[in-house]
């Protein structure tokens, strides 16, 4: 029997939330992927979903829409009100101008690549994508028919995760058209700078090449560092790029089905504006409420939960330094750490041996096109304790594979 769904204990205000209180139980009753793919005393660290309570602005938005009886057909949602939200959020947050016309809604933001694959790009030109990096770009780029070419991320002399420009020139060179980029980068925690976004841009202009970059990730940077919309560094930038975007991540809404896509050039408004209709359906009525009360008023919850991913963070900085063979990738953004267990010698996938051994669930290295048994994902947007019970879990698992 599925657990009760149950809602937490909260007041109906916009104050301070606690970040910390959730327990594995009350997170199994949410009845959500996370918490509900594996049994009960295994601890979930790996898809992308916050143990925290929901941003008292959403709730009070779908509250309303409940009320309301709102569960027909979605209006238009141009007339919705949450194309000016999200320009709103990005001239606050980013810095970045956004006409509401060019804010266009549809159900995911997966289902936003796909369809600027299909209408903005040749049905037989390569899609290069880098890697290792999230999983469902693989299949995306399958669904929308186009080859594709993998180019590995590079290591730049600072140590980090860095986008390697030379392959990449000879991947368009060599007739690929359009960069399916994520950023901030998942799985490799990089939130990337104007200078390397720049550089980029240079090469696909001159190349006469395409953009999309997946940006679900862009409220969640980390040490003041603020995100840079790609379509932002340059006016060749914004000629080439469709940029994809949501709530989803951020304010942890996947299940209500509604992301943004941002057209940056008139051309490209056009295009969208002739997609038949019934390849924009599946946006929730629901999910746009909430996605517009989280971009228009919930920023100060976001700052709590910021500070709280900072805390979490640092314990996992501290903890990871002290286990010998496991090395942890950059931390600039995201809420997924990227943990390279190549020293240790595994015969095995790491995901599944710690599932095994210490009963937490990671995300397997393998499906983000890393090399095999050397590569796990952690997300450590969680509470203290549940963090803390994994770690130790990990902890002497790991020891247990040390030799005396």
């Amino acid at each position: 029997m599925p657990p009760t769904l149950a809602a937490p204990d909260r007041d109906h205000d916009n104050g301070p939330v606690d970040l910390t209180a959730l327990t594995p139980p009350q997170l199994q009753a949410r009845r959500t992927m996370k918490w509900t793919t594996y049994p009960p005393d295994v601890l979930a660290l790996w898809v992308a979903e916050m143990d925290y309570p929901t941003a008292e602005p959403v709730m009070a938005a779908i509250r309303a829409a409940v009320a309301a009886e709102t569960f027909g057909y979605p209006m238009n949602p141009a007339a919705s009100g949450l194309p000016e939200a999200y320009a709103g959020w990005a001239l606050r947050r980013y810095g970045m101008t956004v006409d509401p016309a060019d804010v266009h809604v549809v159900a995911d933001v997966m289902h936003g690549v796909r369809l600027a694959l299909e209408y903005f790009t040749a049905p037989d030109d390569p899609v290069i994508i880098t890697t290792p990096v999230y999983m469902p770009f693989f299949d995306i780029v399958d669904l929308a028919r186009r080859p594709q070419v993998h180019v590995p991320m590079a290591t730049g002399p600072d140590g980090r995760a860095a986008l390697d420009l030379d392959r990449i020139d000879a991947a368009f060179a060599a007739g690929a058209r359009t960069l399916l980029l994520c950023s901030p980068y998942n799985p490799l925690g990089r939130a990337f700078s104007p200078a390397e976004l720049a550089a980029l841009a240079e090469v696909v202009d001159r190349h006469g090449g395409r953009v999309v970059s997946d940006e679900i990730h862009a409220p969640l940077v980390h040490d003041d560092r603020p995100h840079v919309p790609y379509a932002s560094v340059s006016a060749a930038a914004a000629a080439h790029t469709l940029t994809v975007v949501a709530a989803s991540k951020a304010w942890n809404l996947p299940g209500l089905k509604c992301a943004q896509v941002l057209t940056s050039s008139p051309a490209d408004r056009a295009t969208w504006a002739a997609i038949p209709v019934w390849d924009l359906v599946g946006v929730s009525t629901l999910g746009m409420e909430a996605s517009t009360a989280a971009y228009r008023d919930g920023e100060p919850w976001l700052t709590e939960v910021l500070t709280q991913l900072a805390a979490n963070r640092e314990t996992l900085r501290g903890r990871v330094a002290g286990w010998p063979g496991v090395r942890l990738g950059s931390t600039e953004a995201t809420y997924l750490a990227w943990l390279d267990l190549t020293e240790l010698g595994l015969t095995e996938e790491p995901a599944a041996l710690l599932l095994r051994e210490a009963r937490v669930a990671l995300s397997g290295g393998v499906p983000f096109r890393a090399p095999e048994h050397r590569f796990a994902r952690l997300n450590y947007a969680t509470t203290p304790t549940i963090l803390d019970a994994a770690l130790d879990r990990i902890e002497g698992a790991l020891a247990r594979l040390s030799p005396p």
